[in-house]
């Protein structure tokens, strides 16, 4: 039940005028409707940055990075009609507008993991899940029917929705681990701290796969209690691997700060 609403919320999101929408119509495409005034809202506020920015650049800026959300960025790739150095303004000016997020690749050998943050190497995230579907115009009715919610839109839902909730509930500053060595992809997709321990996060879309990223993290940094991994299935604990399944909708309860159920 409560992975069926997730699906739901998946497309919806958490923008209050579009929950409402929701919940008095029913209809996801009145709330498709209510997104797309919303982000034609914010286009209207570009007019506002110019001549210092160009419009156009803070558009596909916009877009490309909701549709690279969980890959590593690039300014050079956000947009090609402009220079890498006018894709940054770009970048850092919807950043500021806190449209999207910036996430950084950190060393996790100590805190605050901001200390060792890398701003050359990055990922990004959107303010709101529901908008990034409708911005990247997500075929609802074809991935409405993946019966794993980690496999919708090529996982980049899942993504999206696991930033934004440790954002929430963890820290306003989100990192990750990209192994710093030539010719290497190993990756985490998030850290997490609590209680001054740093937990690496994985998405992943079962619990099958050899979790390598995962594992070579764990092995490189023992100050490390634990990985946890986001799925959909239920909680599997694997203390001889030390690594956690946690359900995706558990995602809250991660950091330090915890929801507060009435």
């Amino acid at each position: 039940m409560i992975l069926r609403e997730l699906r739901n919320y998946f497309f919806i999101g958490g923008m209050p005028e579009c929950i409402k929408t929701y919940r008095d119509s029913g209809s996801m495409v009145e709330t498709f409707r209510v997104q797309s005034e919303i982000l034609d809202s914010y286009r209207d506020d570009y007019s506002k940055y110019m001549p210092g920015i160009d419009a156009l650049c803070l558009d596909a800026v916009f877009l490309n990075v909701a549709k690279s959300v969980g890959e590593q960025l690039k300014y050079t790739r956000l947009n090609d009609g402009h220079s890498g150095q006018t894709n940054r303004k770009a970048f850092d000016l919807l950043v500021k507008a806190k449209l999207i997020q910036k996430i950084p690749a950190c060393d996790p050998s100590g805190l605050p993991l901001g200390a060792t943050a890398n701003p050359k190497k990055f990922k990004g995230a959107m303010l709101d899940i529901g908008l990034l579907q409708r911005l990247c115009q997500v075929p609802v009715e074809l991935e409405l029917k993946q019966e794993n919610l980690l496999a919708m839109y090529r996982g980049k839902l899942a993504e999206q929705f696991v930033a934004q909730e440790l954002l929430a509930w963890h820290s306003s500053e989100l990192f990750y681990w990209a192994r710093d060595a030539r010719g290497s992809n190993a990756e985490v997709d998030y850290l997490a701290v609590r209680k001054r321990k740093i937990y690496p996060v994985e998405v992943k879309s079962g619990t099958g796969g050899s979790l390598r990223s995962l594992h070579l993290m764990l092995d490189k940094y023992p100050i490390c209690p634990r990985g946890l991994v986001l799925y959909s299935g239920p909680y599997r604990n694997l203390p001889d691997q030390k690594i956690e399944f946690l359900p995706l909708y558990g995602v809250a309860g991660i950091g330090d700060k915890r929801p507060t159920i009435a």
